[in-house]
């Protein structure tokens, strides 16, 4: 038996990377410096797993901001609108990269970022890829082939990770009509074949492919292009060994097709599809090794040594020792790094820390059931298992787990709580006589930029260095600042900044029962944005009012609309680690009672605009299509539960963000929120022909502005959206905003675009009467 890994985490213990990006964007810091911080987690992380007793030890699971991103630099697959970049003599190559990433506005230049979107069903984010007709690859990068030599030279031969070619072109996106991304796999292959020659020169023997569309539903022709693109490597390498990567889900109809695929190894996420291994195994060919990924990699509970245990025997019984491989279900990014460094016993309690195993403690978990499924009988190796063992009964039977009362109130709901009292084209008229709403009524998505001043008042504040009462007067007067800067500018619809607020799921944990939350749980969002996701435990009920405080404040303040802010009942799930003893539509109608009640608090406190976030909500989606329809059904259902006890005057508002709409517009129109404002400008408005073909009935807020990038769009700029916009939806459902959040943003940057996102309005708004004049 083997162990491996299929990736590690790559922000470093207390977040190195995010720290040395953001120094190197702000200009403070050398771009040596930069490639030293990411050279040093590198090492850090090669060291740990050798330490640990890893087998085959990954190299190029490293990135400065995105896996994809990296292999879109590798194979040269630049958009045009950078060559500008690449020309200017002082830019390097990592500088070409961030502006893919990031944007560009300097030296005269003022460049659009790619695309991102979410990794699958994940809360990470990827650039995604731009695809032309004939697109011609060149080796441009060679970071692959540089990273496998500096871990040998650290004395590691490592296994390369590879994003497949098969799964690169399908992420990527056709920029213009008249062919399919596929047809460029032959254009791609020659790249792929030259990097594969350097890394086998260079003494490299396991290559990883990641391949996680195996998992999903392919296309015939996508089904021969897999084969034809591993034949053909195969055929130029006889002597390396492929690891063929899936997860996020199992095989299923495509497990005839991996099965025959000319590779070594096949990886299987028995996490998320147990019930595949029987089929697997009576499968795959005696050519073929089997990659068991037993150990969750996306979730931060114990691995079960008795049950995984059961999985390595019944795959030794049928493939023998030399053919089973062990691991994790899939990369160790979307897991926190150490438990080790969670000292807290009021945040985390001891016992709930017994049931939890991060990044670090799953490489020993690894390597422990290794041992044990070798019939190794140290004393290290039954004392471990006698303590995972302990652990995982006492879980089981914990008294903090269970409440009864939340169970009843849960099972006795009704359709009739998922309802609002009058359709929507009702609502609306009522909503505008209270409202008194203008034509494209501005608004931003919830939070203000949160300064150093204000994430150290909120530092100070957990360490005692300023009273509650101390810590209220410092927030109470950004808030007031916020809401008089936003009249002074002339948004419509304002919002209290969230400055109280250090994550918009954590914060909501915090205050709910059944959650637990850590010091440094830290994982990848995007970039150098790390959350750190609560911990759902046990039943989740609201035991006081979470958001009405500031919510009265800041509308005591103004005499205009101010929203209510609250996440929604399915981010709440999908960006927590959620307990995985009970389906998760259960522990989401939990949540969705609990957010129903705050909605209706916020109603009596005199709010009349209410918004609740959804941005995860297609992100939950099964990677099968066959499953969609079980979660759509339940995760509206609590959209709905969360939203229908308030009155017809009071506006329902969510917000969505970098997902695709086309497939689940009848699910989101059923959700029924009153206004519902989605990411647009990065894909220029192409989302909204989803809508439109729909003719989704409820009023839009397409975002004009992309918040996810330093770069301020133009007042111009902006209005060409917004024309884009009302060419395909009409003018009385528009509303005008940025595409999320602005928490990360600086302030600089923030009212300059919003002083032009407030002019885009009121000059489209004045254009729109003259032509109806």
């Amino acid at each position: 038996m083997q162990t491996h890994l299929l990736g590690y985490p790559r922000i470093g213990s207390n977040r190195e990377l995010k720290k040395a990006c953001e120094q190197y964007w702000s200009g403070k810091t050398s771009l040596q410096e930069l490639l030293e911080t990411g050279k040093t987690i590198r090492n850090h992380n090669w060291k740990l797993q050798q330490e640990a007793g890893i087998d085959l030890i990954p190299s190029n699971d490293f990135s400065f901001y995105d896996q994809v991103l990296d292999m879109t630099l590798t194979v040269g697959a630049i958009p045009e609108r950078y060559q500008d970049v690449i020309s200017k003599e002082s830019n390097t190559e990592l500088d070409l990269y961030f502006a893919m990433a990031r944007g560009y506005q300097q030296n005269d230049l003022d460049i659009t970022a790619m695309e991102m979107t979410k990794w699958f069903d994940t809360n990470y984010h990827y650039i995604v890829p731009e695809f032309q007709k004939d697109q011609q690859f060149k080796l441009f990068s060679n970071k692959i082939i540089n990273g496998f030599i500096e871990a040998k030279e650290a004395g590691i031969n490592t296994k390369p990770v590879i994003i497949g070619l098969v799964t690169y072109l399908l992420l990527g996106k056709e920029k213009e009509n008249g062919f399919d991304k596929l047809d460029l796999a032959q254009n791609l292959l020659p790249v792929y074949i030259e990097i594969l020659k350097e890394l086998e020169n260079h003494g490299a023997s396991y290559i990883q492919f990641d391949e996680p569309f195996l998992a999903l539903d392919l296309n015939q022709k996508a089904k021969e292009v897999y084969q034809f693109i591993y034949g053909e490597i195969r055929k130029q390498f006889p002597n390396l060994k492929f690891i063929a990567a899936t997860y996020f889900d199992g095989l299923k109809d495509n497990l005839s097709l991996a099965a025959a695929l000319p590779v070594d190894v096949l990886h299987i996420d028995l996490v998320r599809c147990p019930e595949q291994l029987d089929e697997v195994l009576n499968t795959i060919p005696e050519t073929l090794s089997l990659s068991l990924g037993i150990v969750d990699g996306r979730n931060i509970w114990k691995n079960d040594f008795g049950q995984s245990q059961a999985f390595i025997k019944q795959a030794l019984n049928a493939l023998g020792s030399e053919r089973v491989f062990i691991a994790p279900s899939c990369s160790l990014l979307h897991s926190p790094i150490d438990l080790d460094l969670e000292k807290n016993e009021k945040t985390l309690s001891p016992e709930i820390k017994k049931w939890m195993a991060f990044a670090k403690q799953k490489v020993y978990e690894i390597v422990s059931l290794k041992k044990l499924a070798s019939g190794n009988t140290d004393y290290p190796s039954l004392q471990q298992a006698a303590e995972n063992k302990k652990a995982i009964d006492n879980r089981k039977v914990s008294e903090l787990i269970h409440n009864q009362s939340v169970k009843d109130r849960a099972a006795v709901t009704t359709e009739e709580d998922a309802k609002r009292n009058s359709p929507f084209s009702v609502r609306k008229e009522t909503q505008q006589e209270v409202l008194q709403l203008p034509l494209f009524p501005t608004t931003t998505i919830g939070s203000f930029p949160q300064t150093k001043e204000v994430r150290s008042w909120r530092a100070k504040f957990k360490k005692g260095e300023l009273t509650a009462e101390q810590y209220d007067d410092l927030l109470k007067k950004e808030t007031e600042r916020t809401i008089r800067w936003q009249e002074e500018i002339g948004i419509d619809v304002l919002v209290h900044g969230e400055f109280e607020r250090n994550d918009m799921v954590e914060y909501f944990g915090e205050q709910l029962s059944g959650f637990a939350f850590t010091q440094n749980g830290w994982v990848q969002s995007y970039g150098s944005r790390c959350v750190k996701p609560p911990v759902i435990y046990g039943d989740v009920h609201r035991p006081h009012p979470m958001t009405v405080y500031w919510s009265e404040y800041a509308q005591s303040l103004t005499k205009k609309w101010v929203k209510g802010m609250l996440t929604g009942p399915v981010t709440i799930l999908q960006w927590s680690f959620v307990r995985d003893d009970q389906p998760r539509s259960l522990t989401c109608r939990q949540i969705a009672l609990a957010i129903r009640d705050e909605v209706n608090d916020i109603e009596k406190a005199g709010i009349r605009i209410i918004q609740i976030d959804e941005p995860a909500i297609r992100e939950g989606l099964p990677l099968r299509k066959a499953e969609w329809q079980d979660y759509l059904e339940w995760a509206v259902e609590a959209f709905r539960i969360s939203a229908s006890g308030v009155e017809d005057a009071t506006q329902i508002h969510t917000h969505m963000c970098y997902s695709e709409f086309n497939d689940i517009i009848q699910n989101i129109a059923a959700m029924d929120a009153d206004v519902i404002t989605i990411e647009c400008s990065r894909s220029q408005m192409e989302l909204l022909n989803a809508f439109a073909d729909f003719k989704y009935p409820n009023e839009i807020g397409p975002g004009v502005y992309d918040i996810h990038s330093p770069r301020v769009p133009s007042k111009e700029e902006m209005v060409e959206l917004l024309k884009k916009a009302q060419a395909v939806i009409p003018a009385q459902q528009l509303w005008v905003n940025p595409d999320c959040g602005l928490k990360t943003r600086h302030w600089d940057e923030t009212e300059k675009a919003l002083i032009a996102m407030v002019e885009a309005s009121r000059e489209l708004a004045k254009s729109y009467t003259i032509e109806k004049v």
